[in-house]
């Protein structure tokens, strides 16, 4: 069974920084798109940023050259370092994967992300 687990969430000032990590416990995870979405109570799903199989990146907008995604296909990993921090960036964090364009998608339950003074 597909399992997609997130953590690294927690709670931070503004400025402040946070990197949030995700296992897939998947077969050949080299081949797989890997994404970051976020939710905000009351709100909907948003996309953060993608990644591709073979390392093309993409970012929303708003990310404005903070956050950074990565993944390590050894270890299966997924990973968004965020810096500077603000208010609106509180939410649920949730990890996604999918085989290829058109596979697919697996999520994990989330990591929650505050941001207050």
């Amino acid at each position: 069974q597909v399992q997609v687990v997130e953590s690294g969430g927690g709670l931070v000032q503004p400025g402040g920084s946070l990197t949030l990590s995700c296992k897939a416990s998947v077969s050949i995870f080299s081949s797989y798109y890997v994404a970051w979405f976020r939710q905000a109570p009351g709100k909907q799903r948003e996309l953060v940023a993608t990644m591709s199989d073979v390392g093309n990146i993409n970012y929303e907008d708003f990310v404005a050259g903070r956050f950074t995604i990565s993944r390590d296909n050894t270890k299966k990993m997924v990973y968004l370092q965020m810096n500077s921090l603000n208010p609106e960036d509180t939410a649920v964090y949730h990890c996604s994967i999918r085989r290829g364009a058109l596979g697919t998608s697996y999520w994990g339950q989330g990591t929650q992300v505050t941001v207050s003074s």
